[in-house]
């Protein structure tokens, strides 16, 4: 700078809150691609908890494909490398400040990431965990022990829940709030009743959701203050010899069993895009099919990820 000239600031000289401020605009991608190796002070914002409250993974997708055996997709290597290091880049700067965990519907996280994810973000409180095809019993297990604060969980239906719904009540002792994205039944209800009574907010939108299931979370969860069944595939099953069908529309039963609760969300219009999407993947939602994003959706608020 010449004497008696303009001044000129750099990059780096910038206050730490500005640049907080600015890395706030940036995605995942964008924090990890090497811009606190700029310098010390770029390092230092990177780092600020304020830019690590949630570690959004909502934009990335693995590339896969669909296979016949278990876990039933085959992850690209590349792909798999790619999420790895992106996770070791932004939980060694988060530094633990994590409260919020989001994963992509297609991303398919295996035990190795998820463990090390679990071990790094102890104050975790809410967690999208959508798609776990190649997660084991003994991972999630694992993760959920290691999430003593978890309040809110998004999950997908999974043929035995039991042994992930018995964690969270063991372990997570402001567990208050569930998503599930695929079908509901009798005994996932039974085993919601019988472990985690205690929760406030359930979503079972765009699902399955068979009546006597139905019923027993609005006789079983006493605590129950916000349930939200739109878009859900309501069927009815009654004694043999009589088919099960799909119910047009509530019955007195359950709206006065519904009647104690703060808010009871539903949707069963014939005219509802949702509903008739609902309908024709038979309550097992094909997210893949629509408009990208559309799985973030919910009517709850707390649940959303708009």
């Amino acid at each position: 700078m010449d004497e008696g000239g303009p001044s000129v600031r750099r990059w780096e000289d910038l206050d730490t809150d500005i640049l907080v401020k600015i890395f706030q605009s940036f995605d995942i991608f964008e924090l990890t691609s090497g811009i606190g190796h700029v310098c010390s002070s770029w390092r230092m914002a990177c780092a600020d908890p304020l830019l690590w409250k949630t570690l959004d993974l909502s934009i990335m997708k693995s590339n896969f494909i669909k296979i016949p055996l278990e876990p039933y997709v085959y992850v690209d290597g590349r792909s798999d490398k790619i999420l790895t290091r992106l996770l070791k880049i932004s939980l060694s700067l988060s530094k633990g400040s994590i409260s919020s965990l989001i994963f992509h519907f297609n991303l398919y996280v295996s035990d190795e990431q998820l463990t090390y994810t679990a071990e790094r973000c102890p104050h975790l409180r809410r967690l999208v965990l959508p798609a776990w095809n190649r997660i084991k019993k003994t991972g999630i297990c694992r993760a959920i022990r290691s999430w003593k604060d978890l309040e809110s969980l998004t999950m997908p239906s999974i043929a035995n829940p039991p042994y992930l719904i018995e964690e969270i009540a063991n372990n997570c002792a402001n567990f208050c709030e569930l998503k599930i994205m695929g079908p509901f039944d009798i005994f996932f209800a039974t085993t919601l009743v019988t472990h985690l009574s205690r929760i406030k907010v359930l979503s079972l939108r765009c699902s399955m959701l068979l009546k006597d299931a139905l019923i027993i979370i609005l006789d079983g969860l006493q605590s129950l203050e916000v349930l939200n069944i739109s878009h859900c595939l309501l069927i009815e099953i009654p004694p043999p010899p009589e088919p099960r069908r799909v119910m047009k529309e509530l019955d007195d039963t359950i709206r006065q069993k519904a009647s104690r609760l703060g808010q009871f969300l539903t949707c069963m219009e014939e005219s509802c895009v949702m509903c008739q999407r609902t309908k024709a993947d038979e309550g097992l939602m094909r997210w893949y099919r629509y408009e990208e994003g559309l799985w973030k959706a919910d009517e709850v608020t707390s649940l959303s990820l708009y």
